[in-house]
């Protein structure tokens, strides 16, 4: 096979395959292994078939990415800067896209290796126009631009070159394109600021963050609900976060929903600004947040009443994600018939409400719900009962209906909640309780699709960890759910046929 494709690759070489040769081609380097491909290639055979990506035909163009991307994946990537830079140049300028996102890719396969990254740095026409690429028209270039600039910021010198030198102009001059160009820039600062503290650092005295910074605080409100998205990326790390509150943005977020209520177009970014803080309290300390910062409390309350199903769902998804951890928990406990009521409304929506607002309940209860076996003091088991209790006056129904409705989604969704609570005592006691509930756990026959069965077999892993699980269940049922678990997600059950002569 290696000796066929070196035939072909010399005849290319020579310009003398067809299109049809250039097909078999494709297929043949895809069959030989990366080492035997490295034993073979040489530099006329690289050059040829860049060469041959400058003809105007498509589908030749189309062979030759796909036969260029397996050889140079199997080739050092010492040796491709090297050797192959002129050819890099000149594919960053290619009217194809396929081109220019095979060359950028090759960039960012290069700046991984510690011997060849030199190389790219020293290389500033080819970061020029990496950079340029930022704003081609297809967003699948843009990404693949991002992503290695991205991966050159990883360094130090990387850092050094793209903002101390004269590709930070660069890099500013490609965002007056237009804005979605600029929301792309913005996209690649903050996930190198994200790195680490010394990355913010270098984006920060760039000036680019406070441009961010000035867009998301401006009046232009379509603007500041795309900006609140990456600001949201930031306080994902410590330091982003330590780097927000110096600079007094989060407060300024604060003041901003605040002033919403007087704002007829605080629908655009409201949800966005709710969503930062929802995301703040769980990496930061619920408690702190909510306390230091009671309008973001205020307003999801607000926004879970309203009638707005937009609105609710943030809300419903805030609320999940600040319950998710015990501290969470206990503050939404502490506003008392408030939050009951509200699991009242919640409870009604996961029933009521249109599909992707009763998933979003759904996936929220499970959330608000659990409890890791480590944190099931008395006290927080007596809260999610009482939680529970709360979402209907009669939830384990209401979930078991939810369940049995013929849509994979909402199944999977009923079943996720019934998982959450499933090692809680209380919640074991309710289902034994309920006629027929355990024959409906351990029936196969109910789960129609492959979601459906993963799901029904992480509840019946969740009861049978449970450390009380045999004595509140008993020993019959236990039984059959460790048959069950052992058995896995997809047994099926062998019916043995006898045959009678005569029937067909």
């Amino acid at each position: 096979m290696a000796e066929a494709v070196v035939e072909l690759l010399e005849r290319a070489a020579r310009r003398e395959a067809p299109l049809e040769e250039l097909r078999a081609l494709r297929l043949a380097v895809q069959a030989v292994p990366p080492a035997a491909l490295r034993a073979r290639l040489s530099d006329d055979h690289l050059g040829a078939l860049f060469a041959l990506l400058s003809v105007n035909d498509r589908e030749q163009v189309s062979a030759c990415v796909s036969i260029l991307e397996r050889l140079l994946q199997a080739l050092d990537p010492v040796y491709v800067i090297q050797n192959l830079r002129e050819e890099l140049q000149k594919g960053l300028f290619h009217p194809d896209d396929s081109v220019k996102i095979l060359t950028i890719s090759q960039v960012g396969r290069i700046v991984e290796n510690s011997d060849a990254i030199t190389e790219i740095l020293n290389s500033p026409e080819l970061l020029q126009q990496i950079i340029n690429c930022i704003g081609g028209e297809k967003i699948a270039v843009a990404k693949e631009a991002i992503k290695s600039l991205s991966r050159i910021a990883q360094t130090q010198d990387g850092l050094e070159v793209l903002f101390v030198s004269s590709l930070l102009s660069d890099l500013k001059n490609v965002m007056a394109t237009n804005d979605v160009v600029r929301y792309r820039v913005y996209e690649l600062i903050v996930e190198i600021s994200s790195v680490s503290a010394d990355s913010l650092n270098y984006c920060a005295n760039s000036g680019l963050i406070s441009e961010l910074i000035g867009e998301l605080t401006g009046d232009d409100v379509l603007v500041r609900a795309t900006c609140i998205e990456m600001v949201t990326s930031l306080a994902h790390t410590p330091h982003g976060r330590q780097y927000l509150a110096q600079q007094g943005i989060i407060d300024k977020i604060s003041n901003i929903i605040v002033g919403a209520e007087s704002d007829p177009f605080s629908g655009f970014y409201l949800p966005g600004f709710v969503k930062f803080f929802g995301n703040l309290a769980v990496v930061d300390s619920p408690q702190q947040i909510c306390e230091r910062y009671p309008v973001f409390m205020e307003k999801v309350f607000e926004m879970a009443e309203s009638h707005d199903p937009t609105m609710i769902g943030v809300a419903v998804d805030t609320l999940g994600i600040l319950g998710s951890n015990v501290e969470g928990k206990q503050v939404l406990q502490k506003t008392r018939s408030r939050f009951k009521n509200l699991l009242n409304r919640i409870g009604h929506q996961a029933k009521n409400a249109p599909t992707e607002l009763r998933l979003r309940c759904l996936d929220a209860i499970s959330s608000l719900l659990y409890l890791s076996p480590e944190q099931q003091t008395e006290d927080l088991l007596r809260m999610t009962e009482s939680w529970f209790t709360s979402l209907s006056s009669q939830p384990l129904e209401l979930f078991r209906s939810i369940s049995t409705q013929p849509f994979p989604d909402l199944h999977c969704g009923a079943l996720r909640v019934f998982t959450a609570i499933a090692n809680q005592p209380w919640a074991q006691k309710l289902m034994l309780d309920s006629p027929g509930f355990v024959e409906y756990i351990v029936d196969r026959s109910v789960e129609p699709d492959k979601a459906s069965k993963d799901a029904k077999y992480e509840l019946v892993k969740a009861l049978v960890n449970s450390k009380t699980i045999a004595e509140i269940f008993g020993n019959q049922y236990y039984l059959r759910l460790r048959a069950y678990l052992r058995e896995g997600p997809y047994y099926v059950k062998a019916v043995s046929t006898t045959a009678v002569e005569g029937a067909e």
